[in-house]
């Protein structure tokens, strides 16, 4: 996959993030080292491994489930949203 100024366009409107044009070409840079990484663990050869492997006989650990809340948790991280109301987040309609 190649990392192009169209793509990094792209990624920047669906994530809401804005790159200045100094900074442009160090993340395509940046990005494609990462999607070039990512690509090499498809060259690994895993056709003898167990799919398992690594997985224990025990299954998950489960816990009970309790709801809990902290009016003071909920604030500090309402007060770094753009807009909320209510203690929801107020964000826009996104459609694709």
């Amino acid at each position: 996959m190649q990392i192009d100024d169209a793509l990094l366009t792209k990624l920047e409107k669906l994530s809401y993030l804005e790159i200045a044009e100094d900074k442009r070409e160090e993340i395509i840079k940046q990005l494609s080292e990462i999607v070039s990484f990512v690509d090499n663990l498809s060259e690994l050869d895993t056709t003898d491994l167990d799919p398992t492997f690594g997985m224990t006989n025990k299954g998950t650990l489960l816990r009970e489930d309790k709801p809990s809340s902290s009016h003071y948790v909920s604030q500090s991280i309402l007060s770094n949203a753009p807009h909320s109301e209510d203690n929801f987040f107020i964000v826009p309609k996104i459609i694709e």
